[in-house]
């Protein structure tokens, strides 16, 4: 079998077949993003790929889905300036005062605080994809491994792609952990968990809310899709996360293009004291710009929602699109210089480091 390159998983694979899509079980046609047989962003769209699976195959023999270029000084240099030692054992310690975020890699963030401990869309294996040889390449070590996490409170997992959601990765956690984390997904990913003997599992709907651990958990909409094999094409929900502890605001937006949704949350929900938006994976424009956010979208995106900080993720880890591994950072610092905002708005963190917010 011919061994596809970066995002295969992600993209071709996930696009080559129709196949048949079944009858959507959560349907509700009061709910404009509902369809009898699937999932729709707020604007209407029912996929995050306008193209022909042709043409996604093409796309990804021609190098769409890699990038075009190493980072400055080869990979091993961009691996030494962007990681950093992450001491398990002082991450285990509970912060006795303040907030603690760790980056994690890619989209995994921990968030720690004096009374609970949350992780989003933990992946720490070397691929992205359905099996080891297949999926996106992980450039970039893993800081951590599964068995290495503190105790943790809530799992967010955004939706279903492989970057996001590894089989691996949540075996090995429920290995670990076992059933005290609560993990809370989207609609239509809550048999996945099951069928993997984990039960302690809470799906949700946009804009559904739950409190567990001292903190109110909000699902948020993101223009995104989902999709894990040619026959479940947005038969499960995708989007982002608002943690709310005494009046402390925390979202996670998941994977996401730019839209209203964020004016909305913020109209909603309230303005954000910390934001985990994507800053990576958007190019070529054309085929990523209804799905993923570019740096200046992610500014954007952290000026609707009013977020007094932020930190970039979604970056310099996996092989999924054009860019080279350190554009994200320089795009970035060019779209907060135009956008007139102080270069440390977004902060982009290296990968296992830790940043104490003080409130």
């Amino acid at each position: 079998m011919m061994k596809l390159p970066g995002a295969a998983a992600h993209f071709v694979m996930c696009s080559l077949v129709a196949g048949c899509v079944a009858q959507n079980p959560y349907y509700d046609p009061s709910r404009a993003h509902h369809r009898e047989k699937g999932f729709a962003n707020t604007s209407g769209e029912a996929s995050g790929s306008r193209l022909p699976a042709w043409e996604v195959l093409w796309r990804n023999l021609r190098g769409d889905f890699r990038p075009k270029a190493e980072p400055e000084g080869g990979y091993e240099k961009f691996v030494a300036d962007w990681s950093v030692p992450l001491d398990a054992k002082a991450l285990a310690v509970t912060p006795s005062s303040g907030k603690r975020v760790t980056w994690l890699g890619h989209a995994s963030v921990l968030l720690q605080t004096p009374i609970t401990t949350v992780l989003t869309d933990p992946v720490y294996s070397d691929r992205a994809g359905p099996t080891w040889w297949l999926g996106a390449r992980r450039r970039v070590p893993a800081p951590i491994t599964a068995e290495a996490l503190p105790r943790v409170d809530l799992i967010l997992i955004s939706h279903n792609h492989y970057d996001h959601l590894d089989v691996d990765t949540v075996r090995r956690i429920h290995a670990s952990q076992g059933d005290a984390p609560l993990w809370i997904v989207p609609l239509g990913l809550k048999s996945w968990f099951e069928d993997e003997g984990i039960r302690n599992v809470r799906e949700l709907d946009w804009w559904d809310s739950i409190e567990h651990a001292g903190v109110r958990v909000t699902f948020t909409p993101a223009q995104h899709w989902s999709k894990r094999t040619p026959w479940d094409t947005n038969q499960s929900l995708w989007g982002g996360f608002m943690v709310e502890q005494a009046g402390w605001r925390f979202l996670y937006t998941g994977d996401t293009g730019y839209s209203q949704d964020f004016a909305e949350i913020h109209r909603r929900l309230g303005a954000v004291d910390l934001l985990a938006v994507p800053i990576g994976a958007y190019e070529p424009r054309d085929f990523m710009r209804p799905q993923h956010v570019n740096p200046a979208e992610s500014v954007r995106i952290a000026q609707d929602l009013a977020a007094r900080r932020a930190i970039g993720v979604h970056w310099g880890t996996f092989e999924l699109t054009q860019e080279s591994f350190d554009a994200p950072p320089r795009d970035l610092a060019a779209a907060l210089k135009a956008a007139q905002l102080a270069p440390d708005y977004i902060r982009t963190l290296r990968h296992g480091e830790s940043l104490a917010i003080q409130d």
